[in-house]
């Protein structure tokens, strides 16, 4: 990939995303589940531009959505509303509505008051709505303790308790249809034991809730494979279809599985721009155009990224990689390694298609940056970088005076 190029053609900062590397990402998730009846669901949570989600769609995925936001963007990039899932613990009545008359393939109930609303919303609109229930099965995933969602500490979900009792009010329901069961412990996922233990404990619960003539239809797994930022280990993906396969032997459903940064977060570069160094006494710091309004990784879960000096591979002296935002948490590395750098030098910083542009923001009134994709050798731009206008579009109109 020519970065260099890339980054001379729409400037800098730049998210730079590898499009066949997330079609083969997708593929081998799909194939890993050949064997059975499967959906891959992919959360658009991960990156939701419109492009990428129009790429995985006309690879066959569905998406998983946990905002009515989301839920849109997929329909705008042409996945179809049989394929799309509506997750999350807080939905509105208006986001409810809209995804049962997108005719969605089903919402997942994290609650037993949003059961109710769904419902309601369900009677309000004389159609039937097709849920799923969220398990919460008190699993640690030993991950980083933002991105774990399977213990009873976290929001997410309710217990195994619960969920029978809400599966058998949903079955007396005019207005509902159980059709799945639910569950997702986190992300970054480098252990396949707790992933095994949490579909054991909702695989015993679906055999149960067919055992009360509960069709049971769609087993969601969730997501949550880690990827490769650093030194972690893997998960081998062979060895995950296989323990899923074995825990639901004998349930005749179909597999659905949630990946978003397994599929995306690998294919994805931040490209920046060294502005200059300084140095504070014995403290070096190459400062770049980038910065954590752009990818807030490294800051909110200190988090570490590959980082490289285009077409540099000596290691240089320490220094810490800084943007310009006025905040000291405004850094992308501290204490690496790093070549000598002179302004207008190229830093890439790896494995970014995941949570990078999606979270994303305006801090200190700065534009988020342009997207590229590429595909088959070209590039192409699949969002702009937004301009000062674009930022106070929403604002303008309530001032007095002209700028």
């Amino acid at each position: 990939m020519d970065f260099e190029k890339i980054a001379s053609t729409y400037g800098t900062p730049c998210f730079v995303y590898d499009f066949d590397n997330i079609s083969k990402k997708y593929d081998e998730l799909k194939m890993a589940f050949k064997a059975r009846k499967s959906l891959v669901c992919y959360a658009v949570k991960a990156n939701s531009n419109l492009s990428l989600l129009q790429h995985l769609g006309n690879t066959g995925a569905g998406a998983d959505c946990v905002s009515v936001g989301e839920i849109r963007r997929a329909i705008c990039a042409g996945i179809k509303p049989y394929k799309i899932i509506f997750s999350g613990v807080g939905k509105k009545d208006s986001e409810i509505e809209f995804a049962l008359l997108q005719d969605i393939l089903l919402v997942n109930i994290e609650s037993s008051q949003e059961l109710i609303c769904v419902e309601q919303v369900a009677k309000k609109l004389g159609k039937k709505a097709r849920i799923s229930v969220r398990i919460n099965p008190n699993i640690d995933p030993k991950t980083h303790s933002y991105i774990s969602t399977g213990l009873h500490e976290n929001k997410f979900g309710v217990d195994i308790d619960e969920a029978k009792r809400l599966y058998i009010y949903v079955k007396s329901s005019k207005y509902l249809e159980p059709i799945g069961v639910h569950m997702h412990i986190g992300s970054q996922l480098t252990q396949l034991q707790p992933i095994r233990d949490a579909v054991a404990i909702v695989a015993n619960l679906a055999r149960n809730l067919k055992a009360l003539d509960i069709d049971i239809k769609f087993f969601d797994v969730g997501g949550g494979l880690a990827i490769k930022y650093t030194d972690e280990k893997l998960i081998n993906m062979t060895d995950y279809s296989q323990m899923i396969l074995d825990e639901l032997h004998g349930l005749d459903v179909t597999i659905v599985a949630e990946p978003g940064r397994y599929i995306v977060g690998q294919s994805g570069y931040l490209l920046t721009k060294v502005l200059y160094e300084k140095t504070n006494e014995s403290k070096r710091f190459v400062i770049v155009d980038a910065a954590m309004n752009d990818f807030i990784r490294p800051a909110l879960y200190q988090e570490a990224h590959k980082i490289n000096l285009y077409g540099k591979t000596t290691q240089g002296s320490l220094c810490s990689i800084v943007g310009p935002v006025c905040e000291s948490g405004d850094f992308f590395a501290k204490n690496i390694k790093f070549p000598a750098t002179k302004s207008g030098d190229l830093v890439i910083i790896n494995d970014t298609g995941a949570y990078g542009y999606t979270m994303s923001s305006n801090y200190n009134t700065r534009g988020k940056a342009v997207q590229v994709a590429v595909q088959g050798g070209a590039d192409r731009c699949i969002s702009r970088a937004e301009t000062f206008d674009d930022m106070i579009k929403l604002e303008i109109e309530f001032i007095k005076g002209v700028i």
